[in-house]
């Protein structure tokens, strides 16, 4: 199925959102929790899957649905239809802070991988599918598992990533050597696979882990710098415990801070 052919233009800096307009009877779908705000006249409705097969049975239906809940995904997705005559438009926005990355597939050959929580929204007529790792070594230590999402067609697909992004375009050969947690998404041609980081000072001292990504062209990779896991870690190391104070407010200044800007919670 061709995809619909829709327009769009990206807002702010390190909150984004996508604005999507949509000509009659035009169709984007998005991720749950994704949705910002549309004009009247478009319509939303649950489908199983990402809706990009027209004609499937029941069977087809809840294989799709159930391909989701592999990537940890809701079974269902929601699609947002313009029933009007004129252009309408529809927005959504990132989860947290970073970028939006617009994913136009028919430059990167139809299919483009990604971490599977980066999806954000898309022209229907795009799969939204798994991808398996074919690599032991890359499904035990790789972060995201055996499973990874592929985008699949010839529309727009809109992914986000966290903190600031990179992009790097690799040549023949060329090796990049990326935290696990970090990759956004490449494209298809990219080789993907764990490397063992060596060394027991390395291993049980560097704070980084014990593995790390390589990633070999030729292709186009998308790397974060701030992976959503990352900022969770941090916000909960310094959330007070038991009743107790944060990280920071440990000290007699901690204290008089709070006093001073009216947190006097007891």
């Amino acid at each position: 199925m061709k995809a619909h052919e829709i327009d769009y233009h990206i807002y702010g800096e390190e909150m984004q959102y996508v604005e999507i307009e949509l000509d009659p009877q035009e169709i984007v779908v998005a991720e749950s929790g994704s949705f910002m705000m549309m004009e009247n006249g478009i319509q939303m409705q649950t489908i199983f899957g990402d809706g990009s097969r027209e004609q499937q049975g029941i069977f087809d239906k809840l294989l799709s649905a159930g391909k989701r809940v592999l990537t940890g995904e809701s079974l269902f997705m929601t699609a947002y239809i313009n029933q009007e005559y004129g252009k309408k438009k529809a927005y959504f926005a990132s989860p947290y802070p970073g970028k939006i990355v617009p994913i136009d597939l028919t430059k990167y050959g139809g299919k483009f991988i990604c971490q599977k929580d980066s999806f954000l929204c898309a022209a229907k007529g795009v799969s939204i599918g798994i991808e398996f790792s074919k690599k032991l070594g890359r499904g035990l230590f790789g972060g995201e598992g055996f499973i990874m999402q592929k985008l699949e067609g010839d529309g727009m697909a809109f992914v986000h990533s966290g903190g600031t992004l990179a992009r790097r375009e690799l040549a023949a050969g060329e090796v990049l050597k990326v935290d696990t947690g970090c990759i956004v998404g490449f494209t298809k041609d990219v080789d993907y696979d764990i490397e063992f980081i060596g060394g027991i000072k390395n291993s049980i001292f560097g704070g980084e882990g014990l593995f790390f990504a390589t990633l070999r062209g030729p292709g186009i990779v998308y790397v974060q710098s701030l992976p959503f896991s990352r900022l969770a870690d941090r916000i909960i190391a310094s959330a007070p415990r038991n009743g107790g104070n944060s990280r920071e407010e440990g000290s007699l200044l901690g204290g008089l801070g709070r006093m001073i800007d009216g947190d006097n919670r007891f």
